[in-house]
């Protein structure tokens, strides 16, 4: 977490050189600068523990939403794979069943487009070789 130590290493530095400067240029007396200095000291230091309690817990709640989030992921693709799983049981016995009926249609296709050529008028077709029974 280094840019959160240089976040909170920017407010106490910035907050400091701030107070400082104020503290040097504004007209006062002595007891009245002391306790302007001791009250903005203490200010800051609220500042600063304010700032570090917060870090602490933004750091917590990005641990937690990590974990939820991979836990979340987690079950999530579990679903999914069940999910298809289940729809490869359902769809593999009616796969089998149309690649069945496509090499039906394919044949008789073939069967089709063979009868349409003997048909065609000029085309010689070929005796048939029928053996033919006499009893």
């Amino acid at each position: 977490m280094p840019n959160g130590k240089s976040l909170a290493l920017g407010f106490l530095v910035g907050g400091t050189a701030a107070a400082i400067y104020t503290l040097l240029n504004t007209p006062s007396s002595g007891r009245d600068f002391r306790e302007n200095a001791k009250l903005r000291s203490e200010n800051l230091k609220n500042t600063v523990l304010s700032l570090k309690e917060e870090g602490f817990q933004l750091k917590d709640q990005i641990a937690q939403t990590s974990k939820e989030g991979a836990e979340l992921i987690k079950e999530l693709s579990e679903d999914v794979k069940t999910s298809i799983e289940g729809w490869k049981r359902t769809v593999e016995p009616h796969q089998k069943n149309i690649q069945k009926y496509l090499e039906q249609i394919e044949e008789s296709l073939k069967e089709l487009e063979e009868k349409a050529k003997a048909e065609q008028p000029g085309h010689t077709t070929q005796p048939s070789h029928e053996v033919i029974n006499h009893q």
